[in-house]
Order: C-alpha cells, then structure tokens, then sequence
C-alpha cells in the first residue's frame, strides 16, 4: 500500500555541524520550546510513535512509515537538546522562560481513524515549519539558522509524504 522506508523519511543531506557562536539564553529557550513545547519535536515523536502503534495491525505499511518518521523527529529532539545545552540551557522537556511548562502527553490528539491521524500529522507538519521558519527569520546565529533551515526540509518532506497519503485515502 504505502512503501517507504528510513531513507525516504528525509531529505539527503548531511546535517550542519552542531554548534553556536556563542551561549545566548533567548536562543536556548527557543530550542527548548522546540523540544518541549505543544509544538515541538517531542511531540512529534510521541504522536508517531502512536500512530505506528495504533494501525499497525491494519495498515501495516503506514505504521512503518510512521515509525520511520518518528525516528527521524527522534533525531531532530537530539540536535535541539544539544544546542539548548550549548546555548546554556538544561535540555529538559521543557519550555518558557519564566515559568517552565513541562512537556506532556496532553499535548497530542489521539486519533484512531485513519483520516483524522493523518489530518493531524499534516497539521503538526505545518506548525513545525512556520515556527522553525519564523525562528530562522530572527536569530542572528548562522550555525543555529543553517540547522532550522536543514530540519525544515526533513518536515517539508514529511509533509508530502502526509499528504500523500491523505489523498491514497481519499479523505476530502
């Protein structure tokens, strides 16, 4: 039905070197807020991780899919924690300046049709990319731009692979 596998979850291209100028705690705090916020790469892991779950026994090939993507978002957590560290930040899931919020399950939906989970995906995708792009658009610090700009190419690609499937589905 749906065939992808790991390498077609992202773009190939290598990833930018995984460095900051210099500590800057506005910057840490949007690198946590892209871990650990309601739209952040934890998220993203999380409600994945729950879709290859949930129809795996009847879309077995869209489970894997999502499973694959997962691991890609998976990747994304990874690069965000380390710059938040590198910025001088505690990399916990966690986000806000003055009063941190942790991260939480709450933060997903937990739909169980195939339309709606995949409505959802599209929707987080999309969410991904205008904050990512509006974070690339502000910060001042290349390595940190060149990496946004890197991981928006991997959530556009997810986008399609989602919309895709969305229209497999005929889900107008």
């Amino acid at each position: 039905m749906y065939d992808i596998d790991e390498y077609h979850c992202k773009v190939n291209l290598p990833y930018p070197p995984v460095r900051v100028d210099a500590p800057n705690i506005a910057y840490a705090d949007e690198m946590l807020s892209n871990m650990g916020a309601v739209i952040s790469e934890m998220s993203d892991v999380t409600r994945y991780f729950y879709i290859s779950v949930v129809t795996g026994p009847q879309f077995r090939s869209i489970s894997i899919c999502f499973h694959q993507i997962s691991i890609v978002e998976m990747h994304h957590l990874n690069i965000f924690a380390e710059l938040a560290l590198q910025l001088g930040a505690d990399p916990r899931l966690w986000c806000g300046r003055n009063h941190k919020r942790w991260w939480s399950p709450s933060f997903i939906g937990y739909p169980r049709e195939i339309c709606a989970l995949i409505t959802e995906s599209i929707e987080a995708e999309k969410a991904a990319i205008r904050k990512y792009s509006r974070q690339a658009d502000t910060i001042c610090d290349g390595n940190i731009v060149a990496i946004l700009n890197r991981i928006i190419l991997d959530e556009k690609r997810h986008l399609q692979i989602f919309r895709e499937m969305y229209a497999q589905f005929q889900c107008f």
